[in-house]
Formats: C-alpha cells, structure tokens, sequence
C-alpha cells in the first residue's frame, strides 16, 4: 500500500461506518455483494463485505493479487474504473475466479491513500447481468470520497503522531543528558572534561546532547589577544 511508508489502522467508528456504506450500496442497487477490498502486497483482501442475501465474500478472505485475474486486479492496476456487465458475454473476463462464485457482473473504483499508492478498492458484484445505473455510480463515487478522506485523516494523524513520539523520546533523552559544553566564540573547537580542546565536528559525533557556552580555546587567545597572553 502507498508503499505502504505506514500501516492503516482503521479505527473500529470509522469501520462501522463503512459497513453501513457497503450494506446501503447493496440494498440500493440490489445486488448480493458489495464490498471494500483492502490491497497488502502481494494480497488482496475482503476487507468490508455487506450483509446482503447471496454475498458469497466474507471479510478476511484473500487471494494473492497480481496474476490472479480478479477484477480488482485490473483496478489496482489501472487505478480506474472497471465495469464488466457480463463477464459470460467477454472473452477477457469469462475465465476469471470470481465468476466460479457465479459474481458476473462488477463495478469498481480504485482506493487511494493520500500519495496515490493503493489501499484498495469499492466495489459491487452481481450474479446476473448487470449495467449498474449512472445513479448507482455516483453512489459509488461519493462513497469512495468519503473512505479516502477518512484515510486521509487517518494516515496523517499516524504519521504526525508517529513523528510527534520521535520528537518526544528525542526531547526526554535530551534533557535526561544534556550538559553545559564550553564553545570557542573563534574557532567553535570545544573543551572537554580533561581541559583538551577538540573540532566541534569531532565533539558533536560523541556527544549530540550537548548545549554551549562562551569561551575562548588558548590558541585563539594567542592570535587574538597576544598582549594579554605574553603578560600572564
């Protein structure tokens, strides 16, 4: 998924959510399945399946996607559209597997998350043929607005949240170790516990923690002070 940088996890309001969807697109256009398909490579998955009278899918159920010549493996390629009215009737779709489940007929629509990458799709399937209305497409499509702002929503809070964690352990180490280091206000080299001076290159490496302070290294106070070197 999206290379999938973060896993999704669906929060279970916004999961209920989605099933009323898949079960309200099932009662309207009349059909035994509607679903959310859900793509982990190399799966997909029967992510949302409706309650529906014939629905032979059940959330869970997976096939391995590239080569399988699912429906929606067309989707997930394509990123478009697939409508299949009868696969019986075509010579590219008469062999795939979801006709053995008598599921002749499909529209589908693409998932995306928020950088386009897959998250899978929403489709319908139906054991005749099947059309399916320009109403029943524009359902679709107001459906699938509403689950990719939800995974927009989602992704985003995950991933600020993940970031957010970082900082935060970051921070905590930080101020757990954190030491008051003696600067060069010449040459920026940096003094050590020892008295011995070092490139603060050198220093950062060891000790990313630090804060600074002001001083002066001894062979800056040579070059820019001299009289006062000589003197003491």
């Amino acid at each position: 998924m999206m290379n999938h940088e973060i896993e999704i996890e669906v929060p279970k309001d916004i999961l209920e959510d989605w099933k009323e969807l898949v079960d309200i697109l099932a009662e309207m256009a009349e059909i035994p399945a509607a679903l959310i398909m859900r793509f982990s490579a190399p799966y997909i998955e029967v992510f949302l399946s409706s309650e529906s009278e014939g629905n032979p899918y059940h959330p869970g159920d997976k096939e391995t996607l590239y080569g399988s010549g699912l429906y929606c493996e067309r989707v997930i390629k394509s990123q478009d559209k697939l409508l299949v009215p009868n696969a019986l009737e075509d010579a590219n779709w008469k062999n795939n597997p979801d006709v053995k489940l008598n599921m002749i007929s499909y529209l589908g629509f693409p998932i995306l998350l928020p950088n386009k990458m897959p998250f899978g799709t929403i489709c319908v399937l139906d054991n005749k043929s099947n059309e399916y209305s320009k109403t029943i497409e524009k359902l679709i499509l107001k459906f699938r607005k509403l689950i990719e702002s939800h995974l927009e929503m989602i992704y985003m809070n995950q991933i600020l949240g993940d970031k957010n964690k970082r900082l935060t352990d970051y921070l905590m180490e930080l101020q757990a170790l954190r030491g008051l280091v003696p600067i060069c206000a010449n040459c920026k080299s940096i003094r050590d516990d020892q008295d011995n001076w070092h490139p603060i290159e050198h220093y950062l490496i060891r000790h990313p923690e630090a804060e600074f302070s002001h001083g002066i290294c001894p062979k800056c106070m040579k070059v820019l002070y001299p009289d006062f070197t000589e003197g003491s």
